[in-house]
């Protein structure tokens, strides 16, 4: 895929769209980054990225998958996407993580509401999520919800899930959430959406006969430093700018097209299994 378009085809953020993210959160109705052919190499590229589970794994097992996958990385240095996100965390930024979100047909499968933040052990809160739709992604087939300004209260503590359909182990606790106030990020394939790590979003089961698949790419500035003793198989990629602060271990880029990454990082699912929650 070619993330090298050239300049003066790609849009920058307007000074409306950056005051709308820092007040309330998230951003979307922005042009489709990815053409019709993009998002079928998307959507090829990731059953190429499957065929490489083992018996018994789904996709929630491809993260991280950018630090050996060529095809992975190319996409999470998107030109187009590096410049909105240049445009929300400034010029010096990385590249981190990226994991897909994919829900099957008339699945009753869940994201319980929660913070992205409150799982990562990042420091300061200075992240972005990219969620690529690499499907059309809108309320019958499972959408993400955020609700909007929620990011600036700060991270709340999240308890045990006891929601047996939520893919999360940890959310917020029920009726502790205005989801009245939650807005549905309705995107067609090849477009993007931009969220802060402290919003609080989910999204429900998809009861739709649709597929709808998601991958998320996330940036950090580079002031942001990684709690190594909590997360040691941390990996930054510089996307852009330069890094002053050399706080976290630089990792290689990949040669491989398509790999699967032999060491295996935590999940979101995982986190209630490590102490760094305790301490938020």
């Amino acid at each position: 895929m070619n993330s090298g378009q050239a300049n003066s085809g790609r849009q920058r953020l307007t000074s409306q769209q950056k005051a709308q993210f820092q007040e309330q959160g998230f951003l979307t109705d922005l042009p489709s980054v990815f053409s019709k052919t993009e998002v079928a190499d998307l959507n090829s590229g990731f059953a190429q990225l499957c065929d490489l589970l083992d018996a018994g794994e789904d996709s929630k097992e491809i993260r991280e998958w950018h630090e050996s996958s060529l095809w992975l990385f190319d996409i999470c240095r998107h030109e187009q996407i590096l410049d909105y996100v240049e445009d929300v965390l400034g010029p010096d930024f990385y590249l981190w993580a990226s994991n897909y979100f994919a829900k099957e047909p008339n699945s009753p499968s869940t994201v319980g509401w929660h913070q992205d933040g409150f799982y990562w052990p990042l420091s300061p809160h200075h992240s972005v999520t990219v969620w690529i739709a690499c499907t059309d992604s809108d309320e019958s087939n499972g959408a993400m919800e955020v609700i909007p300004g929620t990011h600036q209260t700060g991270l709340i503590k999240h308890q045990r899930s006891t929601d047996t359909e939520s893919v999360l182990t940890l959310e917020l606790e029920k009726g502790s959430v205005r989801t009245d106030e939650a807005v549905p990020i309705a995107l067609k394939a090849g477009e993007i959406s931009l969220h802060d790590d402290r919003i609080i979003h989910g999204s429900p089961g998809n009861l739709s006969s649709r597929p709808r698949v998601g991958l998320t790419v996330r940036y950090s500035g580079t002031q942001v430093k990684c709690d190594l003793s909590v997360n040691p198989h941390f990996k930054s990629y510089l996307m852009r700018g330069q890094d002053t602060y050399q706080h976290n271990p630089v990792g290689d880029v990949p040669t491989q097209t398509f790999a699967r990454l032999v060491r295996q990082h935590l999940s979101i699912e995982e986190a209630d299994q490590d102490e760094w929650h305790e301490r938020s």
